[in-house]
């Protein structure tokens, strides 16, 4: 096995082996079965394995190929649907908040609807205001889906493989400026990481730094500057997803450092990270030393790099963060 797994390759090795084993599951989106593998070339060469029956390519229309995956779902397939970018999920809204995500619910809970809805999410890639929101919370509030939010290659592909097997429908995100990194693969080829179970992913002592996807990264260089320059040793907590949210893992940090830092690329008004300060408080740590969000200003993600870098809250942001609320003057 390599020592090194790039993200999209993670991807499309789940994907991959979950059809060799289980000949329900069924693959179709925009271009995912093109030659390039989909805009961020992710799905190539699998229509050739598995033929055009389980792997076709749809027209662009969101709400038609999420209504197939529901149709499919529902008659005994298990359906991975892309919808290329997750800017338009809301095309999808009814399939999914009205029909995928209430179909257990409204049937005596005797009947699923077994589902993956993959897109591609999160800025930095300069695709301008209307190809890089993340829309996780669009759909956090809604009982019966599953939201996942992978960090690293390994846990793109335990987290897919979860996703495929699990009945419920899960929305599936893929941060761009993730493809392309590399890291350690899973342990076991065969690992699958349960939806709902947070990591910590670095230990500390001094403060809690959650966040998922992009974020996580960032918040371990930021880690790592801190203990560097800083003497500060930050606990990093990998929600991996957010829905369902692990917030004992989360609480248990927490009681350990007694300071908390959500990190979400996102505003804060409806955001995860600010429902996650709210749900750390009700949960009786009243007496944290110190609980805050880093998250984007509440304005559309611009075009323009230099105004997309400053805006999207990475590694050193987080630093500078930490750094200002500790009263510590910058290692710089």
């Amino acid at each position: 096995m390599s020592d090194t797994l790039e993200f999209r390759v993670a991807i499309r090795t789940a994907i991959v082996e979950e059809m060799e084993r289980d000949e329900s599951v069924v693959f179709f989106g925009e271009d995912i079965a093109a030659e390039q593998g989909g805009v961020f070339a992710v799905t190539p060469g699998i229509q050739e394995i598995f033929g055009a029956e389980r792997v076709f390519d749809t027209p662009i229309s969101e709400l038609a190929i999420t209504g197939a995956a529901f149709g499919a779902a529902v008659t005994g397939l298990r359906p991975i649907i892309e919808i290329m970018f997750g800017d338009f999920m809301g095309l999808s809204m009814d399939s999914l908040v009205n029909q995928s995500a209430k179909y257990w619910y409204l049937s005596g809970e005797q009947h699923a609807a077994p589902m993956v809805v993959r897109s591609a999410v999160g800025g930095g890639g300069r695709f301008g205001a209307i190809h890089s929101q993340t829309h996780a919370t669009w759909f956090q509030g809604i009982p019966g889906l599953k939201i996942a939010f992978p960090s690293s290659p390994a846990e793109a592909k335990g987290l897919l493989k979860a996703a495929i097997r699990d009945d419920n429908p899960v929305i599936f995100l893929e941060h761009k400026r993730l493809y392309s990194i590399k890291g350690p693969p899973p342990q076991s080829a065969e690992e699958v990481i349960p939806l709902g179970r947070a990591n910590v992913a670095r230990p500390g002592r001094d403060l809690t730094i959650v966040s998922v996807g992009k974020g996580v990264p960032d918040a371990l260089q930021a880690a790592a500057q801190l203990a560097e320059n800083d003497g500060i040793e930050a606990e990093v907590v990998d929600l991996r997803t957010l829905r369902p949210l692990d917030l004992e893992t989360v609480l248990e940090s927490v009681a350990r450092t007694n300071r908390l830092v959500a990190v979400e690329e996102g505003p804060a008004t409806g955001g995860w990270a600010s429902g996650l300060l709210g749900l750390v408080a009700e949960h009786g740590l009243h007496d944290l030393d110190d609980a805050w969000l880093l998250t984007t200003g509440e304005l559309p993600i611009p075009y323009s790099p230099t105004l997309e870098d400053a805006f999207i809250p990475g590694a050193e942001a987080i630093a500078s963060s930490v750094r200002e609320r500790a009263g510590v003057a910058s290692a710089r």
